[in-house]
């Protein structure tokens, strides 16, 4: 499907009610994961500026051990630093990649803003080399951008 027609598709989602913040992530995540083929590992983490951590949220996609990342760690910590998507073509060639799976060779996270501070992101693994494009990270932006809404 592509990612114009997945845009009503997550707004509706997002908008619906009777259904809890973290209900409507995991639809989301659900969503990407089944709509995109090369979406293997969709999930949310969540920042703790105190702590300086990343918690894990809602996510569809393998179980993880990383429900907690430091700021600068592996790419969702280097993300909650730099405020700036990063997509990794290739986990390989990543100095400082928290490897999940073998199975894993990139990697996309976008960061989520609400009212201008970053409060966390939405990650995306692939079990394909090199599969991001612009198109991936806009459309991202746009998925976060109707997140950020149940944050207001």
């Amino acid at each position: 499907m592509s990612f114009e027609n997945l845009k009503p598709l997550v707004s509706s989602i997002l908008t619906k009610e009777n259904t809890t913040r973290d209900e409507k992530l995991l639809a989301v995540c659900q969503l990407l994961t089944d709509s995109i083929d090369y979406y293997n590992w969709v999930g949310y983490y969540f920042a703790n500026h105190e702590t300086k951590t990343l918690h894990l949220g809602p996510y569809v996609g393998a179980e993880t051990d990383h429900t907690v990342i430091p700021f600068g760690k592996g790419i969702c910590g280097q993300v909650a630093e730099s405020n700036a998507n990063f997509v990794v073509p290739d986990v390989k060639a990543q100095d400082n990649y928290i490897a999940c799976s073998f199975t894993v060779k990139s990697e996309i996270v976008v960061p989520l803003f609400v009212e201008g501070k970053n409060i966390g992101q939405i990650d995306i693994d692939s079990h394909v080399i090199d599969p991001f494009t612009e198109a991936d990270e806009r459309f991202l932006e746009f998925v976060n951008q109707e997140v950020a809404k149940l944050f207001l």
